[in-house]
């Protein structure tokens, strides 16, 4: 194994704190997701998140307010709150040509499929792969330090994605998820892992 299988809390805190760092496309109307989507429909794979605004009282309901897809070089935040889910969008959730990874997809389907009734293919999520080489205590942040050997920080997980503008943390924080989807990916790929 090129990586650990399992990690303490302790040791991800150990690692070095690290987000992405390259350029971010904010997509909020019709016409720059369309452009996003030409451009994301190039890549053979992606990385690939979506974020929420949180609810605090039962019953509420959640909808996808953002969806982040990460390319090689750059990460698009795509504001699906303002558009809904567009008919490019919907056609590449259900695309079986653009590998998309992620990491606990199952939420982030049944919250897509509310917003738009689709049928998802050409996903990988992470978390199965690493079930399936045997990892303990998997997610996200785990992931990122077992592979990456990096901390990614979750402190802006559960702000207000709605908002109308987002804050530089909110973007910093959305691409962060959609890039490490990639980068461990292309890792497990280089160890001959997938």
């Amino acid at each position: 194994m090129m990586f650990p299988l399992s990690i303490t809390k302790d040791e991800v805190m150990e690692r070095p704190l690290k987000s992405y760092d390259g350029k971010v496309v904010i997509a909020a109307d019709d016409k720059s997701i369309a452009a996003a989507m030409a451009e994301i429909g190039q890549c053979d794979t992606v990385g690939f998140d979506t974020e929420a605004k949180p609810t605090f009282k039962k019953g509420e309901i959640r909808n996808i307010s953002l969806i982040q897809v990460a390319t090689p070089d750059k990460v698009f935040l795509l504001r699906t709150q303002h558009t809904g889910i567009s008919n490019e969008l919907h056609t590449f959730l259900q695309d079986p040509n653009v590998t998309k990874v992620g990491i606990g997809l199952l939420d982030d389907y049944n919250l897509l499929d509310r917003l738009r009734p689709f049928k998802p293919d050409g996903f990988i999520d992470l978390n199965n792969t690493f079930n399936e080489l045997g990892a303990e205590k998997i997610g996200a942040r785990n992931l990122a330090a077992m592979v990456l050997d990096i901390r990614i920080s979750k402190s802006a997980q559960t702000s207000n994605w709605e908002a109308h503008t987002l804050s530089d943390k909110q973007v910093k924080y959305a691409s962060t998820d959609a890039w490490i989807c990639l980068e461990i990916y292309n890792k497990l790929l280089y160890w001959g892992y997938i």
